[in-house]
């Protein structure tokens, strides 16, 4: 693990599958199903739910959501109440509706139990199912640059291990007449989230405010890792693009954003926003796994072509990394603004 640590790439941003300035170009139309649909998001006020169902309602498709309802959905919506870990209320909810699905977009599927749930209720009430799952699914000791679909995977019993698990339910399982297509997203950014793509800084409540008070930042290996984080809005758009494309049936995509950078970048990017300048120290990666062994993952090069989104018709990612840290930043700093007043 050490060995993969060390390959540090000097530069910060390089391009896979796409043609220079370090991005991939979005040249071709994205698919998207433009006549109505009818969409179950299940999930739907969280940040990637909700962003995913706000997308759905503004291209203009019938979208449901499911979730404990302690929460705001999008405007819009059709909400649905219950506990997915409630399976009776799950399922008689969802049946109430007597409705059929052209898609079923899972963004809270995290247990095999909860794949088996929409094997079981799902199977007959939807076209296709739409699973998010995580680039995490890999052994991040044995990866390549950059990521194939099929590769080594995780043999741990954790985020990604179970999320591996929920894969090869579809894999193997019986869905009927039930289409699958399965998006497996990097780190992903945008309003809605806490900023912050690597330890000991990820998902960083307080970064604003480190950097605004020139505390130094400590980012495990210097934060020299490789990524490609992938706006919120593009894997929304993703997803929406794969419903009825049968080129995306029986498919796993590594989803990731047009720009590769090193990790660091990412802290820096946010302090030019902020217009200040980042400061940052190396945690070794040995300190940090016997910190805590848990966050391996995050721990190596997370580099991906985005070749097949354009041959299957897909939605290609296309928001440059520092538009989308802006926003995203911007955003953090207007909801900061308006709890102040």
């Amino acid at each position: 693990m050490v060995k993969v640590a060390r390959q540090i790439i000097s530069w910060t941003s390089i391009s896979i599958g796409g043609r220079g300035n370090g991005r991939v170009h979005n040249d071709k139309s994205s698919g998207d199903c433009r006549e109505p649909r009818n969409i179950l998001v299940i999930g739907g006020s969280g940040f990637l739910s909700g962003t995913i169902a706000r997308s759905a309602v503004a291209a203009g498709h019938r979208t449901w959501v499911v979730t404990r309802g302690q929460r705001p959905v999008p405007e819009g919506v059709t909400s649905l109440i219950a506990d997915r870990h409630d399976r009776d209320a799950f399922a008689a909810v969802v049946a109430a509706e007597n409705t059929h699905w052209d898609a079923v977009i899972d963004c809270i599927a995290y247990e095999p139990e909860d794949m088996r749930q929409n094997l079981d209720v799902l199977s007959t009430l939807a076209s296709q199912l739409v699973f998010i799952s995580t680039d995490f699914v890999f052994d991040p000791t044995r990866r390549s640059f950059p990521q194939p679909v099929e590769a080594p995977y995780t043999e741990l019993d954790d985020y990604g291990g179970k999320k591996r698990q929920c894969e090869l339910l579809l894999l193997d399982g019986d869905t009927g007449a039930m289409e699958w297509t399965i998006l497996r997203p990097c780190h992903i950014y945008g309003p809605g989230s806490q900023l912050g793509c690597l330890p000991l800084h990820g998902r960083d409540p307080d970064l604003i405010r480190r950097i605004q008070l020139g505390e130094t930042l400590r980012l495990v290996g210097g934060g020299h890792f490789l990524q490609q984080p992938i706006f919120v809005r593009d894997l929304a758009a993703i997803a929406l693009s794969a419903i009825g494309n049968s080129r995306a049936f029986g498919q796993i995509y590594c989803t990731a954003g047009p720009d590769i950078i090193e990790s660091r970048r990412y802290y820096e990017i946010v302090g030019e926003v902020l217009g200040l300048q980042v400061s940052i120290e190396e945690v070794p990666v040995t300190q940090a796994l016997a910190d805590d062994p848990t966050r391996l993952p995050f721990y190596c090069h997370r580099i991906y072509s985005l070749d097949r989104f354009a041959e299957h018709g897909l939605h290609v990612p296309a928001v440059p990394i520092e538009d989308g840290l802006r926003e995203h930043t911007e955003s953090l700093l207007a909801a900061a603004s308006t709890q102040q007043n």
